[in-house]
């Protein structure tokens, strides 16, 4: 791995201050996506199939690490970090979906691809999902994980059973103006630390460092306000969802991906009634972050989507 200290500080890197790690066979970018600067890491074949892989929170695109080399034979691989996360830039202005998504995509295209599949999680799912209804003529499929997006596959209530409200309590934490940034504020680690541990199957999941990295992500540059914005511009995102389905369904497949122990028992029933290709698949012996839990089964679940499909 390259000095962190050192690569942080690469020419158009936004974030500076942040350690860049790296990952062999994969290349740091950075491009001007629509106005807003953001970081991708690119490796695998540069005339295979691209497949862009999005994440969520409190995630980098880091979350794919694992997933990434296993695609990387086959594949031209992508991993972008959203607006606001990781080493691209924290904006001002709205973070709805449907804005973001068109970020990501301005992103795609000024790396010189025109077409690809698309795999995300959490957050990342949510602005995958706005992004097809967008640019679907761009796109060849969806991968969707665990993730309950705004409008489509999020509770319209908050439970308050104890025994499932620990999954979905934040979204109306980070809603509240201020508190989150009062309460959170030099406490990142221990917020981040209870998401990765509380969230898997096996508590150990993560280590030490990787909990420290990511809080490290938020900490910087605006990365918290930016972590909640997505939550405080839910509404919005649900909002523009809705009208963009009343003109059209998706057509484009779509792969649902559950785990076990996640958070959506079954994305695939959830996508379904906005979606008229959508398959689903559950992953054993995973909690909510899968890529991270159990990497070989989704790069084998997206080689085969991307297979079915094509």
């Amino acid at each position: 791995m390259t000095d962190p200290a050192i690569t942080a500080r690469v020419p158009g890197n936004p974030v500076r201050d942040l350690p860049l790690h790296d990952l062999a066979g994969f290349t740091h970018r950075w491009v001007d996506a629509g106005g807003v600067r953001l970081h991708a890491v690119e490796g695998g074949q540069p005339n295979g199939p691209a497949v862009v892989l999005l994440a969520g929170f409190p995630q980098t695109w880091w979350a794919w690490r694992k997933v990434m080399p296993g695609l990387a034979d086959r594949f031209h691989v992508i991993a972008i970090d959203l607006p606001g996360q990781g080493h691209s830039e924290r904006p001002d202005g709205s973070y709805d979906t449907h804005t973001v998504a068109a970020h990501v995509h301005a992103a795609v295209q000024a790396l010189g691809v025109s077409t690809y599949w698309l795999a995300a999680h959490d957050i990342g799912a949510w602005v995958a999902f706005s992004l097809a209804l967008n640019f679907e003529s761009q796109l060849h499929g969806v991968a969707l994980l665990d993730a309950g997006i705004p409008g489509i596959t999020l509770p319209d209530t908050i439970p308050t059973d104890p025994e499932v409200a620990w999954k979905t309590w934040h979204f109306a934490f980070h809603l509240v103006p201020d508190l989150p940034e009062t309460l959170l504020t030099g406490r990142e680690r221990e917020y981040v630390g209870w998401f990765l541990k509380a969230k898997t199957l096996a508590a150990d999941t993560f280590d030490d460092a990787e909990i420290e990295q990511y809080a490290a992500a938020i900490t910087a540059d605006g990365g918290l306000r930016a972590s909640l914005a997505y939550y405080r511009h839910a509404a919005e995102s649900a909002r523009k969802n809705h009208e963009a389905l009343e003109q059209h369904h998706l057509t484009v497949p779509v792969l649902g991906i559950s785990s076990s122990h996640g958070s959506i028992p079954d994305m695939a029933a959830s996508i379904r009634p906005w979606a008229d290709n959508t398959t689903g698949i559950v992953v054993p012996d995973a909690g909510h972050f899968i890529p991270d839990e159990q990497p070989d089964a989704v790069a084998a679940a997206l080689a085969a989507f991307i297979a079915e499909s094509d």
